[in-house]
Protein backbone atom coordinates (compact mmCIF):
# COMPACT_ATOMS: atom_id res chain seq x y z
CA UNK A 1 0.00 0.00 0.00
CA UNK A 2 1.71 3.28 -0.99
CA UNK A 3 1.82 6.15 1.48
CA UNK A 4 0.20 9.46 0.98
CA UNK A 5 3.11 12.37 2.09
CA UNK A 6 3.52 15.90 1.04
CA UNK A 7 6.17 16.13 -2.05
CA UNK A 8 9.37 18.00 -1.03
CA UNK A 9 12.19 19.81 -3.24
CA UNK A 10 14.13 16.58 -3.45
CA UNK A 11 11.17 15.14 -5.16
CA UNK A 12 10.57 17.68 -7.42
CA UNK A 13 14.40 17.42 -8.43
CA UNK A 14 14.12 14.11 -9.00
CA UNK A 15 10.88 14.38 -11.63
CA UNK A 16 13.07 17.39 -13.37
CA UNK A 17 15.48 15.13 -14.02
CA UNK A 18 14.03 11.83 -14.96
CA UNK A 19 12.16 14.57 -17.83
CA UNK A 20 15.17 16.35 -18.50
CA UNK A 21 15.00 15.52 -22.58
CA UNK A 22 11.49 15.84 -23.16
CA UNK A 23 11.87 19.52 -22.06
CA UNK A 24 14.72 20.66 -23.81
CA UNK A 25 14.37 19.02 -27.12
CA UNK A 26 11.10 20.97 -27.92
CA UNK A 27 12.93 24.10 -26.53
CA UNK A 28 15.47 23.96 -28.53
CA UNK A 29 14.41 22.03 -32.07
CA UNK A 30 11.27 24.88 -31.80
CA UNK A 31 13.90 28.15 -32.67
CA UNK A 32 16.14 25.85 -34.98
CA UNK A 33 12.68 25.18 -36.86
CA UNK A 34 11.50 28.55 -36.83
CA UNK A 35 14.67 30.14 -38.34
CA UNK A 36 14.97 27.54 -40.86
CA UNK A 37 11.27 28.10 -42.43
CA UNK A 38 11.73 31.75 -42.26
CA UNK A 39 14.90 30.99 -44.52
CA UNK A 40 12.56 29.09 -46.92
CA UNK A 41 10.02 31.96 -46.83
CA UNK A 42 10.17 34.95 -49.38
CA UNK A 43 11.45 38.22 -48.23
CA UNK A 44 8.68 41.46 -47.82
CA UNK A 45 9.43 45.18 -47.92
CA UNK A 46 7.09 47.56 -46.46
CA UNK A 47 7.24 51.44 -47.78
CA UNK A 48 5.12 54.23 -45.91
CA UNK A 49 4.09 57.43 -46.82
CA UNK A 50 2.93 59.89 -43.96
CA UNK A 51 0.43 62.54 -45.29
CA UNK A 52 -0.52 65.45 -43.42
CA UNK A 53 -3.79 66.94 -43.05
CA UNK A 54 -4.08 70.47 -42.54
CA UNK A 55 -7.08 72.44 -41.60
CA UNK A 56 -8.91 75.36 -43.11
CA UNK A 57 -6.78 78.77 -42.43
CA UNK A 58 -9.30 81.10 -42.96
CA UNK A 59 -11.91 80.97 -39.81
CA UNK A 60 -15.14 79.06 -40.91
CA UNK A 61 -17.31 82.32 -39.19
CA UNK A 62 -16.33 84.20 -42.25
CA UNK A 63 -15.88 81.50 -45.21
CA UNK A 64 -17.85 77.89 -45.14
CA UNK A 65 -15.70 75.07 -45.64
CA UNK A 66 -16.47 73.33 -48.97
CA UNK A 67 -16.08 69.65 -48.34
CA UNK A 68 -17.97 68.52 -44.81
CA UNK A 69 -17.45 65.12 -45.71
CA UNK A 70 -15.79 63.02 -42.59
CA UNK A 71 -12.11 62.34 -43.33
CA UNK A 72 -12.01 58.36 -43.16
CA UNK A 73 -14.77 58.37 -45.51
CA UNK A 74 -13.21 60.82 -47.91
CA UNK A 75 -9.93 58.18 -47.64
CA UNK A 76 -12.33 55.03 -48.54
CA UNK A 77 -13.83 57.10 -51.16
CA UNK A 78 -10.45 57.97 -52.77
CA UNK A 79 -8.98 54.64 -52.05
CA UNK A 80 -11.56 53.04 -54.10
CA UNK A 81 -11.28 55.84 -56.98
CA UNK A 82 -7.69 54.98 -57.18
CA UNK A 83 -7.24 51.67 -56.68
CA UNK A 84 -9.86 51.31 -60.14
CA UNK A 85 -8.65 49.05 -62.81
CA UNK A 86 -8.81 52.15 -65.10
CA UNK A 87 -6.59 54.22 -62.88
CA UNK A 88 -4.28 51.42 -61.89
CA UNK A 89 -3.47 50.20 -65.61
CA UNK A 90 -1.58 53.89 -67.10
CA UNK A 91 0.76 53.52 -63.71
CA UNK A 92 0.86 49.72 -64.12
CA UNK A 93 2.22 50.40 -67.53
CA UNK A 94 4.58 53.39 -66.82
CA UNK A 95 6.22 51.04 -63.52
CA UNK A 96 6.50 48.06 -65.85
CA UNK A 97 4.55 45.51 -63.76
CA UNK A 98 3.02 44.05 -66.52
CA UNK A 99 5.36 42.78 -68.56
CA UNK A 100 5.15 39.00 -68.94
CA UNK A 101 2.00 39.36 -66.39
CA UNK A 102 -1.52 39.13 -66.67
CA UNK A 103 -2.94 43.11 -65.73
CA UNK A 104 -6.16 41.53 -63.84
CA UNK A 105 -3.56 39.50 -61.32
CA UNK A 106 -0.61 42.77 -60.95
CA UNK A 107 -3.80 44.82 -60.26
CA UNK A 108 -5.34 42.20 -57.17
CA UNK A 109 -2.14 42.25 -56.25
CA UNK A 110 -1.61 46.38 -55.51
CA UNK A 111 -4.98 46.05 -53.91
CA UNK A 112 -4.02 43.31 -51.48
CA UNK A 113 -0.69 45.18 -51.09
CA UNK A 114 -1.91 48.70 -49.98
CA UNK A 115 -2.72 49.40 -46.75
CA UNK A 116 -4.68 53.11 -45.73
CA UNK A 117 -4.56 53.81 -41.61
CA UNK A 118 -5.44 56.99 -40.00
CA UNK A 119 -3.04 58.40 -37.80
CA UNK A 120 -4.01 57.96 -34.14
CA UNK A 121 -2.89 61.17 -31.81
CA UNK A 122 -5.47 60.55 -28.96
CA UNK A 123 -5.31 57.05 -26.56
CA UNK A 124 -8.46 57.47 -25.65
CA UNK A 125 -9.27 57.06 -29.38
CA UNK A 126 -7.59 53.75 -29.37
CA UNK A 127 -9.92 52.08 -25.89
CA UNK A 128 -12.93 53.61 -27.79
CA UNK A 129 -11.88 52.81 -30.99
CA UNK A 130 -15.43 50.64 -31.72
CA UNK A 131 -17.39 53.88 -30.87
CA UNK A 132 -18.93 55.26 -33.33
CA UNK A 133 -17.77 58.99 -34.31
CA UNK A 134 -20.25 61.91 -34.75
CA UNK A 135 -19.96 63.33 -38.38
CA UNK A 136 -17.27 65.76 -38.86
CA UNK A 137 -15.24 64.06 -36.11
CA UNK A 138 -13.12 62.87 -38.78
CA UNK A 139 -11.64 66.31 -39.74
CA UNK A 140 -9.58 66.11 -36.34
CA UNK A 141 -7.70 63.13 -37.46
CA UNK A 142 -3.74 65.12 -38.54
CA UNK A 143 -2.89 62.33 -41.61
CA UNK A 144 -3.01 58.81 -42.57
CA UNK A 145 -0.53 56.21 -43.53
CA UNK A 146 -0.05 54.75 -46.65
CA UNK A 147 1.79 51.26 -46.68
CA UNK A 148 2.81 49.14 -49.76
CA UNK A 149 4.05 46.24 -49.19
CA UNK A 150 6.44 44.16 -51.80
CA UNK A 151 9.20 41.85 -52.37
CA UNK A 152 11.35 44.39 -53.66
CA UNK A 153 12.15 47.30 -51.35
CA UNK A 154 12.84 49.49 -54.87
CA UNK A 155 9.47 48.42 -56.38
CA UNK A 156 7.76 48.83 -52.66
CA UNK A 157 9.14 52.41 -52.47
CA UNK A 158 7.86 53.01 -56.15
CA UNK A 159 4.95 51.74 -56.04
CA UNK A 160 4.09 53.37 -52.72
CA UNK A 161 5.00 56.82 -54.09
CA UNK A 162 2.85 56.74 -57.20
CA UNK A 163 0.26 55.51 -54.82
CA UNK A 164 0.57 58.62 -52.32
CA UNK A 165 0.92 60.81 -55.49
CA UNK A 166 -2.55 59.32 -56.95
CA UNK A 167 -4.29 59.67 -53.59
CA UNK A 168 -2.91 63.49 -53.85
CA UNK A 169 -3.83 64.22 -57.13
CA UNK A 170 -7.67 62.23 -56.66
CA UNK A 171 -7.90 64.53 -53.33
CA UNK A 172 -7.44 67.69 -55.19
CA UNK A 173 -9.42 66.92 -57.99
CA UNK A 174 -12.11 66.37 -55.68
CA UNK A 175 -11.85 69.54 -53.71
CA UNK A 176 -11.65 71.45 -57.56
CA UNK A 177 -14.57 69.52 -58.42
CA UNK A 178 -16.71 69.61 -54.91
CA UNK A 179 -15.64 73.58 -54.91
CA UNK A 180 -16.57 74.09 -58.57
CA UNK A 181 -20.07 72.33 -58.46
CA UNK A 182 -20.21 74.32 -55.04
CA UNK A 183 -19.70 77.73 -56.50
CA UNK A 184 -21.79 76.92 -59.87
CA UNK A 185 -24.43 75.66 -57.32
CA UNK A 186 -24.24 79.04 -55.15
CA UNK A 187 -24.21 81.13 -58.36
CA UNK A 188 -27.36 79.57 -59.54
CA UNK A 189 -29.08 80.12 -56.15
CA UNK A 190 -27.88 83.68 -56.63
CA UNK A 191 -29.34 84.63 -60.02
CA UNK A 192 -32.70 82.36 -58.36
CA UNK A 193 -32.77 84.77 -55.33
CA UNK A 194 -32.45 87.71 -57.11
CA UNK A 195 -35.03 86.67 -59.72
CA UNK A 196 -37.38 86.00 -57.39
CA UNK A 197 -36.56 89.01 -55.10
CA UNK A 198 -37.43 91.08 -58.23
CA UNK A 199 -40.60 89.52 -58.76
CA UNK A 200 -41.51 89.88 -55.00
CA UNK A 201 -40.82 93.36 -55.31
CA UNK A 202 -42.01 94.28 -58.45
CA UNK A 203 -45.42 92.63 -57.32
CA UNK A 204 -45.79 94.74 -54.25
CA UNK A 205 -45.15 97.76 -56.07
CA UNK A 206 -47.92 96.95 -58.59
CA UNK A 207 -50.28 95.98 -54.97
CA UNK A 208 -49.12 99.53 -53.82
CA UNK A 209 -49.84 101.80 -57.19
CA UNK A 210 -53.32 99.68 -57.39
CA UNK A 211 -54.71 99.94 -53.78
CA UNK A 212 -53.02 103.18 -53.39
CA UNK A 213 -54.72 104.81 -50.17
CA UNK A 214 -55.95 101.40 -49.22
CA UNK A 215 -53.24 99.86 -47.39
CA UNK A 216 -52.78 99.14 -44.14
CA UNK A 217 -50.95 102.06 -42.78
CA UNK A 218 -53.74 104.28 -44.60
CA UNK A 219 -56.71 102.85 -42.70
CA UNK A 220 -56.37 105.38 -40.10
CA UNK A 221 -55.96 108.17 -41.96
CA UNK A 222 -58.81 107.30 -44.49
CA UNK A 223 -60.89 107.28 -41.40
CA UNK A 224 -59.68 110.60 -40.08
CA UNK A 225 -61.05 111.59 -43.78
CA UNK A 226 -64.28 110.05 -43.61
CA UNK A 227 -65.20 112.12 -40.47
CA UNK A 228 -64.08 115.23 -41.95
CA UNK A 229 -66.21 114.67 -45.10
CA UNK A 230 -69.50 113.32 -42.96
CA UNK A 231 -68.44 116.90 -41.26
CA UNK A 232 -68.49 118.64 -44.47
CA UNK A 233 -71.22 116.78 -45.87
CA UNK A 234 -73.45 118.48 -42.81
CA UNK A 235 -72.61 122.04 -42.94
CA UNK A 236 -73.15 122.16 -47.00
CA UNK A 237 -76.60 119.94 -46.50
CA UNK A 238 -77.70 122.47 -43.70
CA UNK A 239 -76.11 125.56 -46.18
CA UNK A 240 -78.80 124.27 -48.82
CA UNK A 241 -81.31 124.07 -46.97
CA UNK A 242 -80.87 127.32 -45.64
CA UNK A 243 -81.09 128.76 -49.03
CA UNK A 244 -83.60 126.75 -50.04
CA UNK A 245 -85.90 128.40 -46.92
CA UNK A 246 -84.53 132.15 -47.69
CA UNK A 247 -85.63 131.22 -51.32
CA UNK A 248 -88.65 130.41 -50.42
CA UNK A 249 -89.50 133.22 -48.09
CA UNK A 250 -88.24 135.78 -50.71
CA UNK A 251 -90.35 134.26 -53.58
CA UNK A 252 -93.21 134.66 -50.85
CA UNK A 253 -92.15 138.61 -50.36
CA UNK A 254 -91.75 138.61 -54.01
CA UNK A 255 -95.28 137.55 -54.94
CA UNK A 256 -96.57 139.90 -52.55
CA UNK A 257 -94.81 142.61 -54.02
CA UNK A 258 -95.68 142.11 -57.47
CA UNK A 259 -99.30 141.29 -56.47
CA UNK A 260 -99.59 144.73 -55.08
CA UNK A 261 -97.54 146.34 -57.99
CA UNK A 262 -99.86 144.90 -60.78
CA UNK A 263 -102.96 145.76 -58.82
CA UNK A 264 -101.81 149.29 -58.92
CA UNK A 265 -100.41 149.09 -62.72
CA UNK A 266 -103.47 148.06 -64.18
CA UNK A 267 -104.64 151.07 -64.85
CA UNK A 268 -101.67 152.02 -67.22
CA UNK A 269 -101.85 148.36 -69.24
CA UNK A 270 -102.83 149.11 -72.71
CA UNK A 271 -105.12 145.50 -72.78
CA UNK A 272 -106.27 146.41 -69.86
CA UNK A 273 -107.06 150.18 -71.32
CA UNK A 274 -108.96 148.40 -74.40
CA UNK A 275 -110.95 146.50 -72.18
CA UNK A 276 -112.06 149.12 -70.30
CA UNK A 277 -112.43 151.28 -72.89
CA UNK A 278 -114.44 148.97 -74.92
CA UNK A 279 -116.39 148.53 -71.41
CA UNK A 280 -116.83 152.49 -71.28
CA UNK A 281 -118.58 152.40 -74.70
CA UNK A 282 -120.79 149.72 -74.59
CA UNK A 283 -122.44 151.47 -71.19
CA UNK A 284 -122.29 154.51 -72.59
CA UNK A 285 -124.98 153.56 -75.60
CA UNK A 286 -126.71 151.77 -73.02
CA UNK A 287 -126.72 155.17 -71.21
CA UNK A 288 -127.89 156.78 -74.10
CA UNK A 289 -130.43 154.51 -75.03
CA UNK A 290 -131.75 155.01 -71.90
CA UNK A 291 -130.61 159.01 -70.94
CA UNK A 292 -130.20 162.26 -72.76
CA UNK A 293 -127.19 163.62 -73.03
CA UNK A 294 -127.26 165.79 -70.07
CA UNK A 295 -127.80 162.79 -67.62
CA UNK A 296 -125.07 162.72 -64.91
CA UNK A 297 -124.34 159.14 -65.83
CA UNK A 298 -123.89 159.84 -69.72
CA UNK A 299 -121.55 162.60 -68.47
CA UNK A 300 -119.50 161.09 -65.94
CA UNK A 301 -118.98 158.09 -69.26
CA UNK A 302 -118.58 160.29 -71.16
CA UNK A 303 -115.60 161.83 -69.65
CA UNK A 304 -114.20 158.19 -68.10
CA UNK A 305 -114.04 157.37 -72.50
CA UNK A 306 -111.99 160.57 -72.58
CA UNK A 307 -109.77 159.80 -69.72
CA UNK A 308 -109.04 156.09 -70.79
CA UNK A 309 -108.37 157.38 -74.74
CA UNK A 310 -105.90 160.08 -73.32
CA UNK A 311 -104.01 157.33 -71.68
CA UNK A 312 -103.85 155.20 -74.42
CA UNK A 313 -102.89 158.18 -76.54
CA UNK A 314 -99.41 158.31 -73.89
CA UNK A 315 -98.71 154.91 -74.41
CA UNK A 316 -99.08 155.02 -78.09
CA UNK A 317 -96.57 157.73 -78.22
CA UNK A 318 -94.17 155.99 -75.77
CA UNK A 319 -94.31 152.69 -78.09
CA UNK A 320 -93.52 155.09 -80.90
CA UNK A 321 -90.30 156.48 -79.12
CA UNK A 322 -88.66 153.16 -79.29
CA UNK A 323 -89.49 152.01 -75.77
CA UNK A 324 -91.59 148.67 -75.54
CA UNK A 325 -94.50 148.07 -73.11
CA UNK A 326 -93.07 145.36 -71.77
CA UNK A 327 -89.89 146.75 -70.92
CA UNK A 328 -91.20 149.40 -70.01
CA UNK A 329 -93.29 148.10 -67.71
CA UNK A 330 -90.03 146.07 -66.22
CA UNK A 331 -87.86 148.92 -66.23
CA UNK A 332 -90.53 151.21 -64.41
CA UNK A 333 -90.42 148.17 -61.52
CA UNK A 334 -90.03 148.97 -57.89
CA UNK A 335 -86.64 148.60 -56.55
CA UNK A 336 -87.87 146.26 -53.51
CA UNK A 337 -89.15 144.32 -56.44
CA UNK A 338 -86.15 144.05 -58.48
CA UNK A 339 -84.12 143.74 -55.27
CA UNK A 340 -86.24 140.37 -54.00
CA UNK A 341 -85.37 139.47 -57.26
CA UNK A 342 -82.09 139.76 -57.08
CA UNK A 343 -81.78 137.79 -53.87
CA UNK A 344 -84.29 134.88 -55.63
CA UNK A 345 -81.25 134.96 -57.85
CA UNK A 346 -78.39 134.51 -55.28
CA UNK A 347 -80.40 132.23 -53.31
CA UNK A 348 -80.56 129.57 -56.54
CA UNK A 349 -76.93 130.02 -57.05
CA UNK A 350 -75.98 129.37 -53.59
CA UNK A 351 -78.59 126.14 -53.33
CA UNK A 352 -76.89 125.02 -56.74
CA UNK A 353 -73.59 125.20 -55.80
CA UNK A 354 -74.09 123.51 -52.77
CA UNK A 355 -75.63 120.89 -54.52
CA UNK A 356 -72.35 120.07 -56.48
CA UNK A 357 -70.11 120.41 -53.62
CA UNK A 358 -72.94 117.95 -51.72
CA UNK A 359 -72.60 115.31 -54.85
CA UNK A 360 -68.96 115.39 -54.41
CA UNK A 361 -68.70 114.75 -51.04
CA UNK A 362 -70.91 112.33 -51.18
CA UNK A 363 -69.07 110.89 -53.86
CA UNK A 364 -65.45 110.87 -51.40
CA UNK A 365 -67.05 109.43 -48.54
CA UNK A 366 -68.93 106.22 -51.00
CA UNK A 367 -64.97 106.06 -51.86
CA UNK A 368 -63.62 106.12 -48.57
CA UNK A 369 -66.21 104.21 -47.29
CA UNK A 370 -65.18 101.86 -49.71
CA UNK A 371 -61.23 101.45 -48.70
CA UNK A 372 -62.39 101.37 -44.96
CA UNK A 373 -64.52 98.28 -46.18
CA UNK A 374 -62.11 96.75 -48.34
CA UNK A 375 -59.07 97.46 -46.04
CA UNK A 376 -59.13 93.81 -44.36
CA UNK A 377 -58.66 91.80 -47.53
CA UNK A 378 -56.13 94.45 -48.45
CA UNK A 379 -54.18 94.09 -45.39
CA UNK A 380 -54.39 90.46 -45.75
CA UNK A 381 -52.86 90.39 -49.25
CA UNK A 382 -50.52 93.18 -48.03
CA UNK A 383 -49.20 90.84 -45.80
CA UNK A 384 -48.90 87.95 -47.88
CA UNK A 385 -47.03 89.48 -49.96
CA UNK A 386 -44.52 91.87 -47.57
CA UNK A 387 -43.83 88.17 -46.01
CA UNK A 388 -43.17 86.69 -49.49
CA UNK A 389 -40.97 89.40 -50.68
CA UNK A 390 -39.05 89.44 -46.56
CA UNK A 391 -38.30 85.52 -47.28
CA UNK A 392 -36.31 86.44 -50.79
CA UNK A 393 -34.64 89.16 -49.43
CA UNK A 394 -32.90 87.27 -46.22
CA UNK A 395 -32.67 84.42 -48.66
CA UNK A 396 -30.91 86.57 -51.06
CA UNK A 397 -28.78 88.27 -48.40
CA UNK A 398 -28.16 85.03 -46.82
CA UNK A 399 -26.68 83.52 -49.86
CA UNK A 400 -24.56 86.87 -50.47
CA UNK A 401 -22.97 86.62 -46.58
Amino acid sequence: MIENRELNVDDYLAMFRRRLWVILIPALLTPLVAFLFSYALPAKYTSQALILVEGQKVPEGYVQPVVTEDLTQRIATMEQQVLSRDRLQPMIERVGLAKGANLDDVVDEIRQNINIEPVITDLNQVTTGTRRKKSGQGSNVPGFYVNFTASNPRQAQQLCNELTSMLLQENLRSRTQVAQSTTEFLSHQVEEAKRNLDEQDSKLATFKRQYLGQLPGDADNNAKLLMALNTQLDATTQAINRAQQDKAYTESLLAQQLAAWNSSQTSSNPVALERQLSDLQSQLLQLQARYTEDHPDVIKTKADIAEVKKKLAEINDASAKGTSAEAKASASEPPEIRQLRLQVHQFEDVATQAGREQKRLQDQIKLYQGRLALSPDVEEQYKLLTRDYDTAQKFYQELLA
